[in-house]
């Protein structure tokens, strides 16, 4: 994928507050990572690390919402750091982008530590289903590096009371919560549930290094109103609403 203006378009997030460059073709961010963003609990001063940042969706949304952030990506396909880069100044935020792998990770990120470490990895086993024709898009979808690297990672970079944000498909909340170890607690699981009555399609996960509270399973949150889509319109419910278009944050608790 080459960074070519005829490859991409340009996307307006958060209702016309941030516009984000990304590829015609490959993966594209829809609203998983504007989710991600909502529910990190960041403050002002704040640092922030994104583990495969792709384009810079959730960082640079977070860093609309919540300002004077030290926003810090990782990303190993090098037209992705680019466009998070390019994104980043298109939009004037601060935003520090690192090429480089997870399981390699840049020797510039491993001397830091971080208030925050967000990630939406990939949500689809390499053993199941079919894969992607777009190269770019099958590695940033289907898992090639296993979650539980990702959580060790991510929990290595973490400050002592730091938290930890992750959102995946609801099949796998197994998979990330074996990987969430002693170095973490007070967990909270959010379901993220398409309508009423309908099953959890993914859940956003969060911990902090060093706690000790138990397990809590939130309330889900409902993306659509009413039982069945029934028009063109996206029929958000109001929370999800404010979240997409105005920038609102979604408390997990």
């Amino acid at each position: 994928m080459a960074n070519d203006d005829r490859a991409l378009t340009y996307d307006a997030f958060l209702g016309g507050k941030l516009t984000l460059a990304q590829p015609k073709l490959g993966y594209r961010a829809g609203v998983d990572p504007v989710l991600l963003a909502a529910s990190v609990p960041a403050k002002q001063g704040h640092s922030v690390l994104e583990l495969g940042c792709g384009a810079g969706a959730a960082s640079l949304c977070l860093g609309r919402r919540v300002l004077g952030l030290t926003l810090v990506g990782l990303e190993r396909q090098a037209a992705y750091a680019d466009l998070a880069r390019q994104n980043a100044h298109d939009n004037n935020i601060a935003m520090t982008v690192h090429h480089g792998d997870l399981a390699n990770m840049p020797e510039s990120l491993r001397s830091e530590s971080f208030d925050h470490v967000i990630m939406n990895p990939p949500y689809f086993l390499r053993d199941r289903g079919t894969a992607s024709p777009d190269a770019a898009r099958e590695e940033a979808l289907g898992e090639d590096t296993p979650l539980s690297t990702w959580i060790d990672q991510a929990t290595r970079r973490l400050i002592p009371r730091g938290y930890l944000t992750i959102i995946q498909q609801a099949e796998r909340l197994p998979a990330v919560l074996n990987a969430l170890d002693d170095r973490v607690g007070s967990v909270i699981v959010k379901p993220l549930s398409p309508r009423i009555n309908r099953d959890a399609s993914l859940v956003i996960v969060q911990a902090r290094k060093g706690a000790r509270g138990a397990l809590r399973l939130a309330a889900p949150l409902i993306l659509h109103q009413g039982m069945t889509h029934e028009t063109d319109r996206d029929h958000y419910t109001p929370q999800v609403a404010a979240i997409l278009r105005d920038g609102a944050a979604l408390p997990l608790a």
